[in-house]
């Protein structure tokens, strides 16, 4: 009976948007926030550094590790991983994670939509392609 319970409490959670499979962002919305992005950066087959470097690959990389890409002292040197998290913190308020860093982009204040970028760029790998 108690996981029984267990697992109606669970399932009544996700049908009501406040469960974990429901925390994820929407990467076609994502794609739309990504366009505020583009003036800087290059997502997708062929993107190159541009005035921010590409975002191919993001989530899981090391912070001022893409090839080519002149960046700040402070970003090369943070130490950051892209997590989600991290990456939540950061496209929420960039200079007050990265005190230094060379982007201008003042943050996002939506939670929704910091979810629906990261749910964008998770679609593609290192090489560009959408996995």
């Amino acid at each position: 009976m108690r996981r029984f319970t267990s697992i109606a409490a669970a399932l009544v959670m996700v049908a009501s948007g406040t469960g974990a499979a429901m925390a994820a962002g929407d990467p076609e919305a994502g794609a739309k926030v990504f366009l505020v992005c583009k003036t800087c950066h290059q997502i997708g087959e062929g993107a190159k550094n541009a005035i921010g470097p590409e975002q191919n690959g993001l989530v899981g990389r090391k912070a001022g590790s893409v090839a080519g890409y002149n960046y700040s002292e402070a970003n090369k040197s943070s130490g950051i991983t892209w997590t989600e998290e991290n990456l939540k913190k950061y496209l929420h308020d960039p200079k007050a994670m990265i005190p230094g860093t060379k982007m201008v982009f003042a943050g996002l204040k939506d939670d929704q939509k910091i979810d629906d970028l990261i749910a964008y760029v998770k679609q593609f790998g290192p090489d560009g392609k959408k996995q």
